[in-house]
């Protein structure tokens, strides 16, 4: 499913306008990703957790040629699915 998709679903559950289901899932996607840039935990109880990690910085190896490259310290963006969730794409 992508974004136009998504929209579409979402209007018709919701039974609204497709241009508002649009300004809803990008306002929903704008204010989880201030809050993750924050440093903030964002719960959705049943749907899941996003959360922000810190990968630390690592030797690793190029796939060409074998040789051994530093990668970087970086921040990442986490997601673990809620009980729900993990129930119906279990059934």
């Amino acid at each position: 499913m992508n974004k136009a998709e998504l929209v579409e679903a979402i209007a018709n559950e919701a039974k609204i306008s497709k241009a508002d289901a649009g300004r809803a899932l990008d306002a929903t996607i704008i204010c989880v990703s201030k809050a993750l840039k924050k440093g903030e935990k964002v719960s959705l109880i049943g749907f899941g957790t996003f959360t922000v990690t810190k990968r630390e910085a690592r030797v690793g190896r190029n796939p060409k040629n074998g040789d051994s490259i530093q990668i970087k310290a970086k921040k990442i963006a986490k997601f673990k699915a809620g009980s729900e969730l993990s129930a119906t794409v279990n059934k």
